[in-house]
């Protein structure tokens, strides 16, 4: 496995926000920490190209590797950094509320504001989703750069947007994300990879400042074509109907196939 160990002191930083991140998640991030940044093989994990990005010793099975311990890490109820197709996230596992709390400490994100779930296939969709729509839509929109919001079932996490009975489902258009949720056999809770508010990154290096509180980086290089929009979020809670939440980067060709070619209306209301 192709890595290098990321250390820093919390006694010397300057961060504010990082202080007082580790001040919230408990005295053991006030020690030194160490998160591996672990390269996947492919700088672009959507097709069967292995361009090695300059890396030696890059095993055949290197992605395999990475996989096996990026699920490990979030098991044992971390949170980690991961590519997908449109920006960089980080993710936890949905069913841990533990696990949910420290990623809000991490982006220091309001907790009024929902996390969506990140499953690895569609059927997935209807374990945590009532879903109003035909199956065929689904797959029209995924896998795709598509967040779809539905009334939650009640398998999901009460601890998970409690302040809400919707929650916002993903299918990235990125094998290594679709892989590793079907893994771990249970959702995975996803937001940007960034301090809330800043711009969203579509490079590990951009939101260096939160490797510390992080067990595993996952860099499979530039994501999205470095466009910073994020998914497109449609609320899809309400029979024939639709309501845009966040346009996003593939707002023109989502609307396409809601209105077009399933007929549904938009939802101006709510």
């Amino acid at each position: 496995m192709n890595y290098f160990i990321y250390r820093r002191s919390f006694h010397c930083c300057r961060d504010r926000h990082i202080l007082t991140t580790a001040f919230r998640l408990g005295t053991d991030m006030c020690k030194e920490i160490k998160t591996k940044v672990l390269r996947l093989s492919s700088t672009n994990a959507n097709g069967p190209s292995l361009c090695r990005q300059g890396l030696t010793d890059v095993d055949d099975d290197n992605d395999d590797k990475i996989l096996s311990w990026t699920k490990k890490c979030l098991k044992e109820g971390h949170v980690v950094a991961l590519p997908t197709d449109t920006i960089y996230g980080l993710a936890c596992l949905a069913q841990n509320s533990e696990a949910i709390r420290k990623i809000y400490d991490i982006k220091g994100r309001n907790q009024q504001k929902p996390l969506a779930i990140c499953v690895g296939q569609i059927q997935d969709v209807y374990n945590y989703c009532n879903v109003l729509v035909q199956k065929s839509l689904l797959h029209d929109l995924l896998p795709g750069p598509v967040t779809l919001v539905f009334e939650r079932s009640d398998v999901l996490n009460t601890d998970l947007n409690p302040f809400t009975s919707l929650v916002g489902v993903r299918i990235p258009q990125h094998d290594f994300m679709r892989r590793l949720c079907q893994m771990c056999g249970e959702p995975l809770a996803l937001t940007s990879a960034n301090i809330s508010s800043h711009t969203s990154t579509v490079a590990v290096h951009e939101f260096q400042e939160l490797w510390p509180n992080l067990a595993v980086v996952v860099d499979g290089g530039p994501v999205g074509g470095q466009s910073r929009l994020g998914s497109t979020v449609v609320d899809l809670s309400v029979r024939g109907k639709y309501r845009i939440i966040r346009q996003g980067c593939a707002l023109t060709s989502t609307i396409d196939v809601l209105e077009h070619k399933h007929g549904l209306l938009q939802n101006s209301g709510r």
